[in-house]
């Protein structure tokens, strides 16, 4: 069987063939090759003399054997074998400045286009303001570059003389964008320029947007969270916002009706916001809302990826306040928690500000609505607290006998202690219960 050659033509190399490899390899062993040694290296490796030449001939142009210099007394051709690394470095030195020499030519093609682009994206400024005099009703325009946004931003930014507004959507946010707007956030704020920020619920639980917000807390800035709120916005001094486009880059919008409506909806997520408490505790005054939202997102039907992107959270967290919703309601699957959510009224009612719950259980009890009831409300057998009440037009499923889960828990490990004393009472004397004959 022929053995397959050895390089690539296609990288500069020349292919060797196995009689090519097997007198290499025979001339590294005896250090050396003459004409005179071919015939001798021919028989020893088995390769026919008119191989061995065309072999030869490929180990000069792959430049694996040097031509030594001719001895005193030996006018002789003597060939002298080169390791394949210095055969590769003589082969394709050249090949290789040609290349490098391109590399370099490239990266200064790209710097110059690089410099014109920046040149020109300086300019757009002055597009805007040509614009705006052009236009003083108003106008619209597509930034489709990113590079341009963030020029455009900072600009806008800079020249700011009173307000401005975000809403951004999402459980968390890039270090590296945190990183990069903190110093930029707080010299806006030493101005005296006044910042209004909507985020959403799920940013209280991220540490490095946390600490971002409290530190713009802490210069003056207003941020407060609602567990939807609108994708990225930014609207400056009322008179410029910055919405993201669609196919890229944003929106730089300076129409006055359109911005009022940007403006109306603003105000109304602002006033059905929560303040953003600081604090280690502060994170929990936000599951109420949460898991009504939940209960709101369950009843329509939607999937638990759906409610997680919506609301900003990961999957697994969202699937577990799922699971503590439907132990709370005494459901056993989603649809019927949304059923029982529904019938009790829980899913009718606007998000409003939490109140700070002990635990997540009496938070989950405390999502029922006052019901005015003809009895008095019964109380917990394990706790003796009120139970919460049950609406008229519910009709299915039973009533809550507990006030919590943890206190259902409590009486069932109580009634099963005695049960278990007596068993073991039962074992230890037979005698006082025969086995029935």
């Amino acid at each position: 069987m022929a053995e397959s050659p050895v390089g690539s033509g296609a990288a500069g190399i020349p292919e060797l063939d196995s009689a090519a490899v097997l007198l290499y390899r025979w001339t590294v062993v005896h250090e050396s090759l003459t004409p005179a040694d071919l015939p001798r290296a021919a028989a020893e490796t088995g390769i026919g003399e008119h191989e061995s030449r065309q072999a030869l001939d490929s180990l000069l142009d792959a430049c694996l054997l040097q031509e030594l210099p001719a001895a005193p007394g030996d006018p002789g051709v003597r060939w002298q074998p080169v390791s394949p690394q210095a055969a590769a470095s003589q082969l394709l030195s050249d090949r290789d400045s040609a290349l490098r020499a391109q590399e370099e030519s490239l990266r200064t093609q790209r710097r110059q286009i690089q410099e014109q682009h920046d040149g020109l994206a300086a300019l757009m400024p002055v597009y805007l303001q040509a614009r705006q005099h052009a236009f003083p009703q108003g106008t619209i325009d597509h930034l489709p570059d990113k590079f341009a946004v963030r020029t455009l931003l900072t600009d806008v930014i800079d020249s700011c003389r009173s307000e401005v507004l975000v809403s951004k959507h999402g459980g968390s946010f890039p270090v590296a964008a945190l990183r990069e707007a903190l110093p930029r956030d707080l010299a806006l704020l030493a101005r005296g320029i006044r910042m209004r920020s909507l985020y959403q619920h799920a940013t209280r639980f991220d540490q490095p947007t946390r600490t971002h917000a409290e530190h713009l807390v802490a210069a003056g800035a207003q941020i407060r969270t609602l567990p939807e709120v609108l994708p990225q916005m930014i609207i400056v001094d009322r008179a410029l916002a910055l919405l993201p486009a669609r196919s890229g880059g944003a929106l730089i919008i300076r129409e006055p009706d359109l911005l009022a409506y940007l403006l109306d909806v603003f105000e109304r997520d602002w006033a059905q916001a929560t303040p953003y408490a600081t604090g280690p505790q502060a994170a929990h005054g936000v599951s109420q809302t949460m898991k009504q939202t939940i209960l709101v997102m369950l009843a329509k039907g939607l999937k638990d990826d759906t409610i997680a992107r919506r609301l900003g959270i990961s999957l697994r967290t969202c699937r577990r306040h799922v699971s503590e919703l439907l132990e709370t309601l005494g459901a056993h699957s989603r649809f019927e928690a949304g059923v029982i959510a529904e019938r009790q009224g829980l899913t009718h009612h606007p998000a409003s500000p939490p109140t700070p719950t002990p635990t997540v259980e009496a938070a989950a009890v405390h999502l029922t609505p006052d019901t005015t009831q003809p009895d008095p409300a019964p109380a917990c057998p394990a706790c003796g607290h009120a139970l919460p009440p049950r609406p008229q037009e519910r009709t299915t499923g039973r009533p809550a006998r507990y006030c919590s889960p943890k206190c259902r828990s409590r009486a069932y490990r109580t009634r099963r202690t005695p049960r278990e004393a007596t068993t073991q009472t039962s074992t230890s004397h037979p005698s006082r219960n025969p086995p029935p004959t």
